[in-house]
């Protein structure tokens, strides 16, 4: 029962979408439109001359009217209701389309109207099976086509003669109400007859001349439409229709499409054999019973063949990736870190070595959209580890293989810092092409972005500033003096100082870090580091102490102060690096006009000017002029207790004072400030200097 009901469900739904199907294949020439309103416009019809076969077939669409859009045919000034195209040579519907037919009256509630139709040397003729004529009240002589006279009752109707191509009644004198006449279909009702205007069949054909098309295809049919009269338009001319196996529109090129029996016809054609679609018709396949086993076999094995070598693909592609993972894991020296770490056990513990999975899963696969930034030792991606910590991913550029022992040195150093004003070294990678660094994040950006970015919401106080610098400098401090090896961080500036969550400030960024041995002074390198905070006498002798730290940390004290780029091509070209700027300012005794305009506002003088002496200090040429970071870190204290307001009156003549001693005593000692010639040796140089971007 349910599988017989199913067949007949399946048999419904069949012969309510065959029709839809037949009727979407009908169509207007590609690029044309299809429609107007709810009227669908098949080839050899259309809107344009382009898109119909001449102007007969030329129709147009009303779209002004304040109601539904209506189709004409502008040759003959008829409305359009529908078309109708013979979809096949089985389809008992012969091509026609039905138009509103306007009535014939006389006296109807004072509106006396004559609209007689003629359609003489036009392809259109009325359907004589189709249609019908009726004469309401009276008698009625209609044209001389249909040589009929009406008399009988109310409303009588009369018969059509063939090929009628024009319409037209005049009434007789028996009565003198309304008289009304109408060609209409042959369902027409008398309750119609209050309209103005009623439907009728019009039927067409093609004249044999205007035919464009071969009258015989694979897929299609034509032959004449077997009219023998004296319109020209009517004799030798044309129909086309697709062949069987095949619906669609005929007059268009490809129009005729094939028609699958085997899903539309129900039940199977082929009873429970399988049925093959064919052009235009289907094939029933023999029964082979061996095929079954055999392609059941065959699928089988071809199953079982594809999951082996895709199994034994990822095999190896996973022993490829672990075999790759140990080469960069003892290349970036892996073994060497394990070693240390066994070796100090208990001083690494929360050093830790990641796996290339856990920082790809933290990262996204080092999405684009996770880069907090670039540089020229590497970039830095933010992530979240497993356990809920977000973290910073550092990708370095490149690693050489003489540099591998000295890299993992300070890996082991740097993950022994612990300073709360120093970025925390978490752990690294090293099973990836160039080693991966892992750090902890800090979230409010650089001290740079604060100074000179203008949309920072957060406004940088002198207090803040001053906290900022005492911070930085305990930590570089710390890293020259306190720590077990010293460490010379060689890139100091603006945004390599960040700041955690409470604005406190964190030093980071040890991509060139050098450990020192302790009975060493300096160390002999290649120059690196940013210009505009890059010591010059460094990059002259390319030997680096930890002075070269404290002229770059020169550089962002005057950045605090001055709230200026450290170089700035917007500035004079004797003032672009901010270093040689500021020193100019303070010798000829104008550095008031150079600070920050909030600092004049927050700061007490006397504070900035010892601001301003502690950087020119540290920006002197001479090496043995400037102070350590220590000293630096202490003088710092000491000003932001000033500013503060404790101990000012005592200390204020006394370093003021001091101030100008060592501006007397700078001037003299410092070969780069001196007035012979090696002043114009050190200027140049600070020149050429100006030349490079930050």
């Amino acid at each position: 029962m349910i599988v017989r009901y199913a067949l007949c469900l399946t048999f419904l739904l069949l012969l309510i979408t065959n029709p839809a199907s037949s009727s979407a294949n009908s169509s207007a020439l590609s690029g044309c439109k299809q429609s107007c309103g709810n009227v669908t416009v098949p080839y050899p019809f259309g809107f344009g001359s382009n898109c119909s076969l001449n102007s007969w077939f030329e129709v147009s669409c009303n779209e002004t009217s304040t109601t539904t859009p209506t189709v004409l045919l502008k040759r003959i000034n008829m409305e359009v209701l529908n078309f109708s195209l013979r979809s096949s040579d089985y389809d008992s519907d012969l091509e026609y389309h039905r138009v509103k037919a306007p009535a014939v009256s006389v006296n109807c509630s004072g509106r006396e109207a004559s609209h007689g139709v003629n359609l003489n040397d036009s392809p259109y003729f009325f359907s004589e099976f189709r249609n019908k004529i009726v004469s309401c009240t009276g008698g009625a002589v209609f044209g001389r086509n249909l040589s009929n006279t009406c008399y009988d009752g109310t409303c009588c109707e009369t018969v059509m003669t063939s090929y009628l191509k024009s319409f037209n009644a005049t009434f007789g004198s028996r009565s003198d109400g309304c008289n009304s006449a109408y060609l209409v279909e042959q369902n027409w009702r008398d309750s119609n007859s209050g309209n103005r205007s009623v439907g009728t069949v019009l039927d067409w054909a093609i004249p044999e001349e205007d035919f464009v098309l071969s009258k015989t295809g694979k897929e299609y049919s034509c032959r004449q439409y077997g009219l023998i009269t004296e319109e020209p338009y009517l004799n030798k001319s044309i129909r086309c229709y697709c062949n069987k196996g095949y619906r669609g529109n005929a007059y268009l090129p490809n129009g005729c499409e094939d028609i699958d029996e085997c899903k539309e016809e129900f039940p199977n054609p082929c009873g429970d054999v399988k049925c093959m679609n064919r052009p235009g018709s289907y094939e029933c396949e023999r029964r082979k019973t061996w095929i079954i086993p055999l392609g059941m076999g065959v699928g089988l094995g071809s199953l079982c063949l594809f999951m082996g070598g895709w199994w034994i693909y990822k095999f190896l592609k996973k022993r490829r990736k672990i075999r790759l993972k140990n080469k960069f894991f003892k290349r970036n020296g892996g073994l060497l870190l394990q070693q240390q770490m066994f070796a100090t056990e208990g001083s690494l513990e929360n050093t830790k070595i990641f796996t290339s999975k856990e920082l790809d899963k933290a990262t996204d696969n080092f999405n684009k959209n996770r880069v907090l930034g670039q540089g020229g030792q590497g970039t830095v991606y933010k992530g979240m580890l497993t356990d809920g910590r977000i973290v910073a991913v550092k990708r370095s550029t490149e690693m050489v293989a003489e540099n591998v022992e000295e890299f993992i040195n300070e890996v082991v150093i740097l993950s022994q810092i612990n300073h709360r004003h120093v970025v925390k070294l978490l752990g690294c990678c090293l099973e990836t092409q160039v080693p991966l660094l892992v750090y902890e994040f800090i979230p409010n950006g650089t001290i740079f972005q604060y100074l000179h970015d203008q949309s920072e919401e957060f406004v940088m106080s002198w207090e803040t500033r001053l906290r900022i610098a005492k911070e930085s400098a305990e930590a570089l401090s710390y890293l020259h003096s306190s720590a077990s090896v010293p460490i010379y961080h060689r890139d100091i500036k603006s945004t390599n100082i960040l700041l955690d969550e409470k604005f406190k400030a964190k030093v980071s960024d040890f991509g060139i870090s050098r450990l020192i041995p302790n009975d060493q002074t300096h160390l002999t390198t290649n120059v690196q580091g940013t210009f505009g905070y890059l010591d010059p006498k460094y990059f002259q002798s390319s030997q680096f102490t930890e002075k070269s730290d404290v002229y770059s940390f020169g550089v962002v004290l005057v950045e605090l102060l001055t709230g200026e780029k450290p170089v700035s091509f917007e500035r004079d070209e004797n003032r672009r690096g901010l270093a040689s700027y500021f020193i100019d300012s303070m010798e000829e005794n104008r550095v008031f006009n150079i600070v920050n305009a909030r600092v004049m506002s927050d700061a007490k003088p006397e504070a900035v000017m010892m601001l301003a002496k502690l950087s020119y200090q540290c920006l002197s040429l001479n090496r043995r002029i400037r102070p350590t970071m220590k000293e630096v870190s202490i003088q710092l204290e000491q000003i932001l207790s000033m500013q503060k307001g404790s101990n000012f009156e005592q200390h204020r003549q006394e370093e003021m004072e001091c101030l100008k001693m060592d501006l007397v005593s700078s001037s003299r000692d410092s070969t780069y400030f001196s007035t012979g010639s090696t002043f114009d040796s050190g200027n140049t140089f600070s020149r050429k200097l100006e030349a490079f971007p930050s």
